[in-house]
């Protein structure tokens, strides 16, 4: 009798067979990609695709976070309202005395024939979402290329940095936070100027200073500021304040920890400074000078 089951029931392929087939494509997929990139496009294809859906699903949770914030921001806004009007009232006077001393300033500047450096373009993103990975410190923002948003520009809010942009897509970006392991940051000690790399991932939410010599003038407390060695980092942006100097370990190294001044799981809206991978925008190069028959010294300005 035959028991074979009838061509209706035929399934193809045993389910393990299919299972190591597409693992083994799936692998392959991820080699090509690392080596070549060439599913780029494809990723930002279906970001770009996403995008919209991504903004629909976060409307429930941004209507209930508004609607139950809403009454107690009322309060605290007539609070803050009260408040500034008697701080503008007190400080009428010394408004004025500050713009008259920037007036002072730049009659000086005139003068020496010095010029302001050139500012850093920015664009202010809003967070999005984080990426809900427990082995990175990722968020999403919404902006993107369309925006001049790009790979390894930094992102601060109003105490310091942030993180680094880290992938880019036509309407969004995804940033590395500074306290991820695989962040690092030139940076120099406020107090001393000495210089150093920052680390992140050393302990959940904190950054580590390296290769610091045990003899190191570190103390808890000191600031740490970019350096601007990177050609991308602005120098003297606000990183982190050292919490933990510990020289009794062994070998040639302390252990030196660092909490981030920023609010790296706080800030709700950030800005991307809009530099390229060359760096910050130099000064200006000084006016030209030449003399004259007499032997004076003639400035030529723009």
């Amino acid at each position: 009798m035959d028991r074979s089951p009838p061509p209706f029931f035929k399934q193809g392929p045993s389910a393990n067979a299919r299972l190591a087939f597409f693992a083994l494509l799936g692998i392959a997929l991820l080699v090509i990609d690392s080596r070549t990139g060439m599913l780029n496009a494809t990723r930002q294809g279906i970001g770009t695709v996403l995008y919209p859906l991504q903004r629909t699903l976060l409307v429930p949770r941004d209507a209930f976070s508004l609607s139950s914030d809403y009454f107690g921001e009322v309060h605290r806004l007539r609070a803050e309202n009260t408040e500034l009007r008697r701080i503008e009232t007190a400080n009428a006077r010394m408004l004025l005395q500050v713009e008259q001393l920037a007036q002072e300033n730049r009659q000086l500047r005139e003068l020496t024939g010095a010029r302001d450096r050139t500012a850093v373009r920015s664009v202010v993103a809003e967070v999005l979402y984080d990426t809900r990975d427990p082995f990175t410190r990722k968020l999403v923002l919404d902006k993107g290329l369309q925006q001049g948003v790009a790979n390894g520009q930094p992102v601060v809010d109003a105490t310091g940095v942030v993180g680094q942009i880290t992938r880019v897509f036509p309407l969004s970006a995804e940033l590395t936070l500074i306290t991820d392991r695989n962040m690092t940051i030139p940076v120099q000690v406020q107090r001393n100027g000495m210089r150093a790399i920052a680390f992140g991932g050393a302990e959940p939410g904190r950054m580590e200073l390296r290769f610091m010599s045990v003899n190191a003038d570190l103390k808890e407390g000191d600031v740490v500021v970019t350096s601007g060695l990177d050609s991308l980092y602005p120098a003297g942006l606000p990183v982190g304040r050292i919490v933990s100097v510990d020289r009794g370990r062994t070998g040639n190294f302390a252990r030196v920890l660092v909490d981030p001044i920023a609010g790296v799981d706080r800030s709700r809206m950030l800005l991307v400074l809009l530099v390229d991978r060359t760096g910050i925008p130099p000064l200006p190069a000084p006016p030209e000078a030449s003399v004259d028959p007499r032997g004076k010294r003639i400035v030529k300005r723009d």
